[in-house]
């Protein structure tokens, strides 16, 4: 079993999804009591979230950069940055280290393929939404991409840092995210990528029966 190197904390409660998920999924792979060797570099999301906030991209890939250097060095053959937002960085962490990033666009990409859903909605934080690094990821599969409008941005933004970031769950955030999800549903989506894991502790599967959601 090789070794993965996490680079977490953004938020730390995103983080627990990863973790849990890792391990389930080794456990069914391998049964009995198999679980994942992995090593966890839980970054300060307060320094992170201030750096987003001021636009200072260059001082989020350094601190993601120095992250994954360690986990290199403490013995993890790959790297998975466990957050979607932060994957706008991705390449500069990706050059400082020479082990592979897995990138989670990719993935996502790949799951959609195999679902043959040509076309999604991507909820996440404004910067996921409404910049390139990740979409492009996606349209470079084929894959056609909806996101809110604009008012509809910012409510899902102000409810991943206000309010899941912070372990807060709402059911008024929760009914606010399903419309806004239906809303995308009747402009054609095919299913809906979660594209921040906080968004995945409010909204489930069983909530749109009718839709197919992608947690990356």
């Amino acid at each position: 079993m090789k070794t993965m190197g996490l680079i977490g904390g953004m938020s730390w409660e995103s983080t627990v999804t990863y973790y849990q998920i890792i391990n389930r999924v080794i456990q069914e792979k391998l049964g009995g009591f198999h679980s994942a060797r992995c090593l966890l570099y839980s970054v300060d999301f307060h320094e992170i979230e201030a750096c987003q906030s001021s636009g200072d991209w260059e001082k989020c890939a350094a601190i993601l950069a120095e992250a994954a250097q360690r986990l290199e060095q403490a013995g993890a053959d790959f790297i998975v940055i466990c957050t979607n937002t932060m994957h706008k960085v991705a390449p500069q962490v990706q050059a400082a280290v020479s082990v592979p990033i897995l990138h989670i666009a990719e993935a996502t990409a790949q799951e959609l393929r195999k679902s043959h859903i040509h076309k999604v909605g991507l909820l996440g934080t404004i910067y996921t939404m409404e910049q390139d690094f990740y979409k492009a990821k996606l349209q470079e599969a084929g894959i056609d991409i909806l996101i809110p409008e604009k008012e509809d941005r910012h409510t899902v933004n102000h409810i991943i840092f206000q309010e899941l970031c912070l372990g807060i769950i709402a059911d008024p955030s929760k009914q606010a995210l399903l419309a806004i999800i239906d809303k995308l549903a009747k402009q054609g989506a095919q299913g809906i990528v979660l594209g921040c894991t906080e968004i995945g502790l409010l909204v489930k599967q069983q909530d749109m029966p009718f839709l197919c959601l992608i947690q990356p």
